[in-house]
């Protein structure tokens, strides 16, 4: 299928590793120009020469805090200059505390908005500018299953990454007519370095295997996500033949939500996601 991404210009936040970095390859496979832009150097460098070696087009690397506005959009402007313009925004952002809602102060939910909203607000429209005068633009704001499912023991994560649902529906209402979509990727648990860290700590011997098993066993397909297969939706929604849908949430669970799966596995794993 040709996803008709020959040549277009491709930002992703976040895109130094887990779901970020696969969006930024498949869109690089399919043809586009990818800037990935992150935090880590060392992860950054390592990124921009995985997603060379498949690339089709040109590949840029920067690093940058998205959390910073100014840094945000210095970027964004950028990224627009160096490869004349700008049409696919994808961003991969940060990733709250895990627990209740009472386990936090009101200053924990401020940090979190800041952390996880913030960013794909602040990016989303320093990029408007360049994706209107494009007349053809792809807004993908990567969330998790919390924006659609309530998770009581990721309190953080729902509330900031349900924000990001409104904020993206309410910007697909406001510029589907200038040739503009946007969309929502809600992933369940997927296997990215993240998310192995982070079982790996709770590991007395540092194996990981059961608890991805375990955390699989609640999907309707028998095991958690792989990036590639979220980066897949992400290209798809990116691309000319997705031009009518805007405004949607999709959820990627694996068929958990609809077996009515008990959310007790994913409050210490679902986290790591990004």
């Amino acid at each position: 299928m040709d996803l008709g991404l020959t040549d277009k210009v491709a930002l992703v936040a976040g895109g130094s590793s887990g779901i970020g970095l696969a969006i930024a390859e498949e869109l690089a496979a399919e043809g586009a120009h990818v800037a990935i832009g992150a935090r880590d150097p060392g992860r950054l460098a390592a990124a921009e020469r995985a997603i060379t070696a498949m690339a089709r087009g040109r590949v840029h690397a920067t690093r940058v805090d998205i959390a910073d506005p100014e840094a945000a959009l210095r970027w964004v402007d950028e990224v627009a200059a160096e490869f004349g313009g700008l049409h696919i925004v994808a961003v991969s952002g940060g990733t709250p505390p895990t627990g209740n809602a009472t386990a936090f102060e009101a200053s924990a939910y401020r940090e979190a908005v800041d952390t996880v909203l913030m960013p794909a607000v602040q990016l989303a429209l320093a990029a408007l500018p360049h994706l209107r005068n494009a007349r053809w633009g792809r807004v993908l704001l990567v969330a998790s299953e919390t924006a659609v499912v309530p998770i009581g023991g990721l309190a953080l994560s729902g509330v900031s990454r349900a924000a990001i649902v409104r904020f993206a529906q309410a910007l697909a209402a406001d510029i589907g007519r200038d040739g503009v979509t946007v969309n929502v990727l809600a992933p369940s648990a997927t296997r990215t370095p993240l998310l192995e860290r982070v079982l790996a700590q709770g590991s007395a011997d540092g194996r990981i295997e059961a608890e991805l098993a375990a955390v699989g066993s609640k999907t309707a397909v028998g095991r958690i996500a792989q990036p590639a297969e979220i980066a897949a939706l992400a290209a798809f929604l990116a691309s000319e033949r997705a031009g009518y849908i805007t405004g949607t949430v999709q959820l990627i669970d694996g068929g958990s939500s609809v077996l009515g799966a008990s959310s007790s596995h994913y409050t210490v794993s679902q986290e790591g996601t990004c």
